[in-house]
């Protein structure tokens, strides 16, 4: 088995160490014998979505991400079809803004893909702290690092979790990311997945299912993985 893993513009959206999502991805598909490859994509890349298993979109600042906008526009017919034909997305921060209808500044509207029915508004102060989630569908908390300006809704969506320590989409309603399918916006950096080993195992599994019908992953020794995640569960939530 195989996976290749697209990493969109990482010269312009990796803050915050997001190039160690698709380490991590790599990782963990090499440990347990998946042959994996990364492609990188610049601005003047063409993108053949159907030839990816998984997408990451990281983030980056509102410059960055004016000047990635416009290009992303170009992609959004082929980027909607993959992610409505189940292929795995994982949005950070600047990424997550992007896969809804817009980003409101107090400049002007950023137009974003609609790919995922939310929208972001720039707020005040900004959101910054250690950040911990739950979600009944894993077996972990969730465990990360959250700087955004921005304050994002998403109606009616999933949420990736809900927020028990931090401020998460917009300090109010208690929730944090999102997810639509096979797709994960969040706005935890840090990077996320190696803090969230099972995490990451979900996208490789949906991933897999996708391609192959079989997403079952064979266990890794986690210990440190999960013992780091306690550890900071139990520091910001438990006290």
């Amino acid at each position: 088995m195989k996976l290749t893993i697209g990493h969109l513009y990482p010269e312009l959206l990796n803050l915050y160490g997001d190039r160690g999502n698709i380490q991590c991805m790599m990782k963990r598909s090499l440990w347990r014998g998946i042959e994996a490859e990364t492609i990188a994509f610049g601005l003047e890349d063409s993108i053949d979505f159907s030839k990816l298993d998984i997408v990451l979109l990281g983030g980056g600042s509102d410059r960055e991400q004016r000047i990635v906008c416009s290009r992303l526009r170009d992609i959004r017919e082929n980027f909607h079809h993959y992610v409505e034909d189940g292929g795995s997305v994982l949005a950070v921060c600047g990424g997550y803004q992007l896969l809804g209808h817009y980003y409101k500044t107090e400049e002007d509207t950023l137009e974003g893909l609609s790919l995922v029915d939310l929208y972001t508004e720039q707020g005040s102060p900004r959101l910054i702290d250690n950040i911990v989630l739950e979600n009944p569908d894993f077996s972990l908390p969730i465990v990360g690092f959250e700087n955004h300006g921005g304050r994002t809704y998403i109606g009616d969506n999933k949420p990736f979790g809900k927020v028990v320590y931090g401020h998460g989409n917009n300090g109010e309603d208690g929730q944090e990311g999102v997810l639509y399918k096979n797709v994960v916006g969040t706005y935890l950096h840090g990077p996320l997945l190696p803090k969230n080993p099972h995490i990451c195992d979900y996208l490789l599994s949906n991933a897999l299912e996708r391609k192959y019908g079989k997403g079952t992953l064979e266990p890794l020794d986690d210990t440190q993985e999960i013992q780091a995640n306690q550890e900071l569960y139990k520091r910001f939530v438990q006290g």
